[in-house]
């Protein structure tokens, strides 16, 4: 697929994936491989990812979570950074969130140039008892935090794209 097909074609499943159409192995790294080309703050490097692509895992994330993109993908990947970023508002914080973002959109965008669906999931990670779950349930070290998942794979029912905003509303030239 063409980057500005891929682009336009991007949208974040919400709703319910297909758990019985599985992502090769090959496609989950190639996808995490592009996060981790993403260029980084000083070239730090910091965001660090784990692919989670066994079946009871999965489902344990999404019984933790209780979020159903996460009960019904049939992988996740999760991005992990630093937990100074959820502590301190600084210069370091803004590079971790940049950072794992960066790398972030990279996934999303290989994703969906493979033709898989994704989405971007934050919210149940900010709640300290499911971050403390899935990092237990995973061996995930104090040191680092759940900072994004993104479920990988095919929609139960395809999802409507929202409409975007026209150009003149969000850019202007030389103003």
């Amino acid at each position: 697929m063409e980057f500005f097909q891929a682009v336009g074609r991007r949208y974040s499943q919400k709703k319910a994936y297909d758990p019985t159409r599985l992502v090769p192995a090959e496609d989950l790294q190639s996808i995490v491989q592009a996060g981790m080309a993403a260029p980084s703050a000083g070239n730090g490097q910091s965001p660090e990812f784990i692919i989670v692509n066994d079946e009871p895992t999965v489902r344990k994330i999404g019984d933790i979570s209780q979020w159903v993109p996460l009960q019904t993908a049939p992988a996740v990947i999760l991005v992990l950074s630093h937990p100074h970023m959820r502590q301190t508002l600084d210069s370091h914080t803004e590079c971790l969130i940049g950072d794992a973002m960066v790398a972030t959109e990279n996934m999303l965008l290989a994703c969906t140039a493979l033709g898989y669906c994704c989405g971007l999931v934050d919210g149940p990670f900010l709640k300290p008892e499911v971050q403390k779950g899935v990092c237990e349930l995973l061996g995930i070290p104090d040191d680092r935090i759940i900072f994004i998942s993104i479920p990988v794979g095919y929609p139960a029912e395809p999802e409507p794209h929202r409409p975007k905003k026209p150009f003149a509303q969000r850019a202007s030239w030389n103003s």
